[in-house]
């Protein structure tokens, strides 16, 4: 089976791309927050987490 990348619904704090990055790659969400925030304090990461939020698509509520 393929993983596919998505936003998560459940556990989500804003658009929930941290989330669905995190279960793509079996990490826990917080590690990626993290390191999101750290490259938002760069500058980066804002434009990023938006773009992404708006081109990740979000998990279909049949997807299990």
């Amino acid at each position: 089976m393929q993983k596919k990348l998505y936003r998560v619904t459940e556990g989500k704090v804003l658009a929930g791309v941290c989330g669905g990055i995190a279960e793509y790659f079996e990490l826990d969400p917080t590690v990626i927050r993290v390191i999101w925030a750290l490259l938002a304090a760069s500058g980066t990461g804002i434009l990023a987490y938006i773009i992404c939020a708006l081109i990740i698509p979000q998990k279909p509520w049949s997807d299990e």
